[in-house]
C-alpha cells in the first residue's frame, strides 16, 4: 500500500496567510470597492485553505475505480469549493450593484459615517470615567447637556435617516 503525505507545501501555507491577512486589510476600508476586492482575496485564501485540507490527489472517488492500493481523493473539499466560489461571486455582483449606485448617487463609493453611531460615541465618551464631578462643575455641562446637544446635532443633519426619511421612494 502506498502512503502519501497529507503536509501541505510552505508555498501555499504562506500563499493562504497573505491572501487572507490582505483580504482583511481591504475590508477593513471605506470604499466598496476595497471591501470588494478584500472579499474576494479572503475567499481565494479559504478556497486554498479547504483544497490543502482534502490533501493529495487521488483516484477518482468512485468505488472500484482506483487501482488497488492507491487512495481516492476526497470530493467534499472539491464540493466545498466550488460552492463557495458560487457564493463569492453572488455577493460580488451584489457589493459590485452597490458601489455602482453610491457612485451615481453620490460621486463616490465610500461608505459615510452612521450619525446615530456618531450619537452612541459621543454619549459613551460624556460617560467615560474620565468625566467627574469636577469637570462637570468646571465645564458647567452635564449628562444631560450633552444629550440635548447631541439631538440638536442630529436634527440639524436631518434627523437619523438623514434628509431622504419621510420622503418619497
Amino acid at each position: 500500500m502506498v502512503m502519501l503525505e497529507n503536509t501541505p507545501s510552505a508555498v501555499l501555507v504562506v500563499a493562504i496567510g497573505v491572501l487572507v491577512a490582505v483580504g482583511v486589510h481591504l475590508l477593513l476600508e471605506r470604499s466598496l470597492t476595497r471591501v470588494l476586492l478584500g472579499f474576494i482575496l479572503i475567499g481565494n485564501g479559504v478556497n486554498l485553505t479547504l483544497l490543502v485540507a482534502g490533501g493529495r490527489a487521488g483516484s477518482a472517488p468512485i468505488v472500484g475505480a482506483a487501482p488497488d492500493g492507491q487512495p481516492m481523493s476526497d470530493p467534499l473539499a472539491q464540493a466545498m469549493v466550488l460552492t463557495s466560489i458560487v457564493i463569492t461571486l453572488a455577493l460580488t455582483g451584489f457589493v459590485l450593484a452597490m458601489a455602482y449606485r453610491s457612485f451615481q448617487l453620490v460621486g463616490h463609493d465610500e461608505v459615510a459615517d452612521d450619525v446615530e453611531d456618531r450619537r452612541i460615541a459621543r454619549l459613551a465618551a460624556a460617560n467615560a470615567p474620565a468625566f467627574t464631578d469636577l469637570d462637570a462643575e468646571e465645564s458647567g455641562q452635564t449628562l444631560d447637556d450633552e444629550a440635548a446637544e447631541v439631538h440638536d446635532d442630529v436634527e440639524a443633519d436631518g434627523g437619523p435617516g438623514g434628509a431622504s426619511e419621510g420622503g418619497a421612494r
